[in-house]
Parts: structure tokens; C-alpha cells; sequence
């Protein structure tokens, strides 16, 4: 223990420790294959979407009988907001899908390739281009 140590317990009245510190415990890998994750999530958001469409479905046949016996527009009106929310739950659903599509996209990695082709043509027709270029130039 050097100097500075047992000048430092004395003035702060503490006990230095001498043994080495425990070595930091591995940090798990963080950015683990969420596939399982995903495909657990969409398979209950698509059941639940199914769930809703179908119960949606029975609520509009339940307030259609009710809007035609009773004939009150808004009886009607709220077998319309029905029909709207059933409507909106299906858009829901192929939403589901077409992101589902694209995470499975983005895990393939880029497929298209793109040229950026400054010159369309033969080595011959650019060999006449750049020598009418320097040609022009001199």
C-alpha cells in the first residue's frame, strides 16, 4: 500500500480495499434474433384482428335488425360507424401483412442493384466521343 493510500484512510477515515475488483460479468448480446419475437407478435395481432373483424361483423347484424325494425336514422347511423370500423380492422389486416412482407424484405438484404450509367454505348462510340472532346478542347 503506497503512501497516498494510508494518507487517504487516515484523512477520510475509511479502509482501502486491496483486492482486485471482480471481473465485469459478460453483457448478454443485446441485439438478439428477434424473428421469433416478430413472428410471435404478428400471429397474435393477426388472430386478435380476426377476433375483432369477427365480432365487428355480429354487431353490424345485430345493429342493422335493430336500425330496420325501429327505422331510426341513427340506428342506421351507428350500423354505418359499424360497417366503417370492420372496414378499417380489414385495411388493418393487410397492413399486418405488407409490413410482415417488408421486415422479411429488409432481413434478405438489398436486392436490386442499381447503375448510376453516365455513358450508354460501345467502347468504340466513347473512344469517337472523348476524341472529338479533346479534339474541341485544343
Amino acid at each position: 500500500m503506497s503512501k497516498l493510500d494510508k494518507n487517504m484512510e487516515e484523512m477520510l477515515d475509511i479502509e482501502i480495499s486491496t483486492t482486485p475488483a471482480p471481473a465485469p460479468k459478460p453483457v448478454k448480446d443485446q441485439a438478439k434474433d428477434t424473428s421469433e419475437d416478430v413472428e410471435k407478435d404478428y400471429e397474435y395481432t393477426r388472430g386478435q384482428l380476426y377476433n375483432l373483424i369477427d365480432k365487428g361483423q355480429e354487431a353490424i347484424q345485430g345493429a342493422l335488425e335493430v336500425a330496420q325494425e325501429s327505422g331510426h336514422p341513427r340506428a342506421f347511423e351507428v350500423a354505418t360507424n359499424a360497417m366503417k370500423q370492420v372496414a378499417d380492422m380489414t385495411d388493418k389486416l393487410m397492413d399486418l401483412q405488407k409490413k410482415v412482407a417488408d421486415l422479411d424484405e429488409d432481413k434478405k438484404g438489398p436486392t436490386k442493384v442499381t447503375n448510376n450509367a453516365m455513358f450508354v454505348g460501345s467502347t468504340a462510340e466513347l473512344q469517337k466521343m472523348l476524341k472529338q472532346m479533346n479534339n474541341g478542347k485544343r
